[in-house]
């Protein structure tokens, strides 16, 4: 009989990466985790990793098991949770995925309060800017800034996410400040490489136009993408509550083309056929609530 501990402790050495680090996440010794594994390999009939004195890579029977060992491993997760959630209490894993910039400027001080309200949720936030696959991957949910192009994903509206065409005061003064879109094809561009494509969205009378400027630099990073604009470096399109500082100090200036940049969202999305937990749902309304519509991070000054 194939027992959920040896099951639970394969997930845990692939997502760990070690058996080593495995243990310790699971706070077992490093031997109780590999006589799980061993059980568990022996019980299936073959191996699920190759073992090296390096690193540790999945057989073919073991990524073939390993969709289904995170969906239980998921499963009974949800169910412990669940018999929490029946007593009225918060309980249980949770891992979730986020962009960096966002999550160090807006998400954890969001988060911080609720997570200190209820104790019992053991929350793991992996702040990454590469487009995580939320379900092969694991997680219980991601949380994005612009649209959700995944149709395996269910996606719930947390803020809207307005964004600003920005750069230095000195780029300005030394190259001119555009006045059109048609303009805007004459100025260096700095763009976030994760949307796929180097070019900028606006919304007009006569539809969406696309405007490509010369690329000057492309990353992955918000603050980089900032930071790059503020070194005079070209323009950026970035979202408000990266650009709003830096332009209240006047490190940046925002750029009026005469047509608005399409909108977008900042989202929580979770895996489709999943039935997001309580406390997931209660996540995603306390961050509505926090951020709230406009979010805190537009309303003017008091």
């Amino acid at each position: 009989m194939i027992k959920i501990e040896g099951i639970a402790a394969f997930v845990a050495v692939v997502e760990a990466g070690s058996v080593s680090e495995a243990a310790r996440r699971l706070r077992l010794s490093k031997s109780v985790v590999s006589e799980r594994l061993a059980e568990l390999e022996k019980t299936l009939g073959g191996l699920l990793l190759h073992r090296t004195t390096r690193k540790l890579t999945l057989t073919e029977d073991g990524t073939a098991f390993l969709e289904r060992a995170l969906r239980i491993v998921h499963e009974v997760e949800e169910a412990s949770a669940s018999m929490a959630e029946r007593r009225g209490t918060l309980a249980g894993p949770l891992r979730i995925a986020a962009p960096v910039t966002f999550g160090r400027m807006h998400l954890g001080p969001a988060l911080y309060p609720f997570l200190a309200e209820h104790p019992e949720i053991a929350l793991t936030l992996d702040i990454d800017d590469r487009r995580v696959d939320a379900a092969s991957e694991g997680y219980d949910a991601i949380i994005r800034n612009g649209p959700i192009a995944d149709s395996r994903l269910v996606a719930w509206k947390l803020a809207p996410s307005r964004r600003m065409l920005v750069a230095s005061p000195d780029y300005l003064a030394k190259v001119g400040i555009p006045r059109t879109l048609a303009s805007l094809q004459e100025h260096r561009g700095l763009f976030y490489t994760n949307r796929g494509v180097a070019d900028w969205r606006f919304q007009t009378a006569e539809g969406v136009a696309v405007v490509r400027a010369q690329l000057a630099m492309g990353m992955n990073n918000g603050d980089m993408l900032r930071d790059a604009a503020i070194a005079g470096l070209g323009i950026a399109l970035l979202p408000a509550f990266i650009a709003g500082p830096a332009i209240s100090e006047g490190a940046l200036a925002e750029i009026d083309v005469g047509s608005t940049p399409e909108p977008e969202f900042i989202y929580m999305a979770h895996p489709e056929g999943r039935n997001p937990s309580a406390k997931l749902r209660a996540i995603a309304d306390h961050l509505k609530k926090v951020f709230g519509d406009p979010p805190y991070w537009d309303r003017p000054a008091s």
